[in-house]
């Protein structure tokens, strides 16, 4: 007799497949069938191979108290029969199913009367005995004993088996766990200013895409600046979508679902399943399950991060909200960083922008000396190799390398004539004046040296500290060599520029006496480009680049 089958999947239910177990494992105790029985009504809901067809709904009482009780009981006791029932209850939990037999408990003589015996197990006296004679003999006390073994085998096999599923289901649960926290450490481990809020997204999505029971995915960056603004540091002015997976929507479609559900910078990740995702009014058929989070930092929307359609056909649930709700969380702490570290910087590009324009005020006939001497420092430090973070700080300390003289009286920085001995000490103080305009600030620590010390002279002699040789830092004698290249070949009020053979003589005979000779070869073999950036003089003053 087949078991029920599951209306849904066509499958056994699990609890007739364990009713089956049950009966294999006491058939190998007992040697014989059991049948089936409810528990409530006395009806036989299974009837074993040769054993007697009695009428149970006359012990339906019994074998409901034997479905409450939850221990084997013997339902009937008629020399020389027994009949054992056993609750299907304490063995598969909630079940009110019992198992029963007919047992033999000693041999039948031949002509013996078993007109009492047979009817209280159903049978005529003949049959019995002839249905006794195919029988093993199990004494009563044997009977009890192997049952309670087996039921204790049961119930410990069926605890075991419990417990296997509970390991396995918590492993997967581990797994999964492990997977979403490996996901937010990758993330967190990523949140580098250097790494943009698109890598970050990027690799977001790759993470969900494992992690996540979702046939799509989608991440809406935002812009953060208007197109007409004119920007130092390059910044999303128009929005971006990435997907992953099979991701029905683009961009305007998933702002109409973001729309439609009525969320705003601040909302709590929203899911969507079927019947909001079924009614007439859903504005994209396409989409049947959805979860959907702001990318948001305090009051500042960058984007939204969007699951869409389960896998499986199954339903978003919490534990995908409260993950994609971390990880959007990630994305709109970085992108407000990213965004506050650039406006920081636009702000510092333009105090640098402020400075380098009193420099200029302050002498107009050499405007644009600043420029050209950062922009020829960084010429002659890529050609000894330096990396991208000392050119970005040499540009930089070119630009700013005379800012102290602003405090330079005017009189004395226009002279034309030679300057006496006392002017020349007021111009010699305009590297500490500008030490002293930039020190409180942090961002120009690496400036410094170059403002303190771009005078100082590779033999001894410079000013103020008359550092000599390599004690002299690196950045102050490249810009040393970039000041005065320019110089000479400027115009000023007492001279016209020198000639580039005059120049040239100048540097060879410095070399090694003024400036550092490393430096000096680096300018000859880059001469022509540098002669390039100095003729540009005549032209506009280029837009001063900040790099940071």
């Amino acid at each position: 007799m087949l078991p029920p089958q599951d209306v849904a999947s066509g499958a056994p239910r699990e609890s007739d497949v364990l009713a089956r177990s049950v009966r294999q494992v006491l058939h190998r105790a007992f040697g014989i069938d059991f049948s089936v029985v409810d528990g409530r009504g006395g009806r036989l809901l299974h009837r074993a191979p040769d054993q007697p067809a009695r009428d149970w709904e006359a012990l339906a009482e019994l074998c409901r108290l034997v479905a409450e009780q939850g221990y084997p009981e013997f339902l009937a006791d008629e020399d020389p029969f027994v009949v054992l029932a056993l609750p299907v209850a304490g063995l598969l939990g909630n079940d009110d199913r019992v198992v029963v037999a007919t047992f033999v408990t000693r041999p039948v003589a031949p002509g013996e009367d078993l007109s009492v015996a047979a009817r209280a197990v159903g049978l005529a006296p003949n049959a019995a005995r002839d249905w006794a004679s195919r029988q093993p003999i199990w004494p009563i006390d044997s009977i009890r004993r192997v049952a309670d073994l087996t039921v204790e085998r049961l119930v410990t096999g069926r605890r075991t088996e419990a417990l296997d599923h509970e390991v396995r289901s918590l492993s997967a649960n581990l797994s999964a766990t492990y997977e979403e926290i490996s996901l937010i450490y990758r993330l967190t481990q990523n949140l580098r200013l250097s790494a943009g809020d698109e890598a970050l997204g990027q690799m977001a999505l790759a993470g969900l895409e494992e992690v996540v029971a979702a046939k799509g995915l989608a991440l809406l960056m935002l812009p953060v600046v208007l197109k007409e603004e004119t920007l130092q540091h390059a910044a999303r002015c128009e929005e971006l979508l990435m997907t992953r997976g099979d991701c029905p929507l683009d961009a305007a479609e998933l702002k109409t679902l973001v729309r439609h559900l009525g969320l705003h910078v601040r909302s709590r990740p929203l899911v969507a399943n079927p019947p909001v995702t079924t009614a007439p009014s859903w504005p994209v058929p396409a989409v049947r399950e959805l979860i959907v989070v702001p990318l948001s930092e305090g009051n500042n929307l960058f984007g939204w991060l969007a699951l869409i359609n389960h896998r499986s056909g199954g339903e978003f649930g919490t534990v995908e909200a409260n993950l994609i709700h971390s990880v959007g969380t990630i994305l709109g702490i970085h992108s407000g960083n990213i965004e506050l570290y650039r406006q920081q910087s636009e702000m510092f590009a333009g105090v640098v922008r402020a400075m380098v324009s009193a420099i200029d005020a302050k002498d107009p006939y050499t405007r644009g000396h600043s420029d050209r001497v950062a922009r020829i420092s960084v010429c002659l430090a890529q050609e000894m190799g330096c990396d991208q973070p000392t050119l970005n700080s040499i540009y930089l300390s070119g630009l700013l390398h005379d800012i102290g003289k602003i405090g330079i009286d005017d009189q004395v920085l226009h002279k034309p004539g030679s300057l006496t001995a006392e002017e020349y000490e007021h111009i010699k103080s305009h590297v500490t004046v500008g030490h002293r305009i930039l020190s409180d600030l942090k961002k120009m620590e690496n400036v410094l040296p170059v403002v303190l010390h771009h005078h100082e002279s590779w033999s001894g002699g410079g000013y103020p500290s008359d550092l000599r040789g390599e004690h002299i830092p690196l950045h102050a004698r490249i810009v040393a060599v970039a000041d005065a290249f320019d110089a000479m070949s400027s115009d000023r009020p007492y001279r016209k520029g020198m000639p580039d053979e005059k120049i040239d003589a100048i540097f060879h005979d410095g070399s090694g006496k003024q400036w550092d000779p490393t430096v000096v070869d680096a300018l000859f073999r880059v001469r022509d480009r540098v002669r390039e950036i100095s003729r540009e003089r005549n032209q506009e003053r280029r837009e001063i680049r900040i790099w940071t």
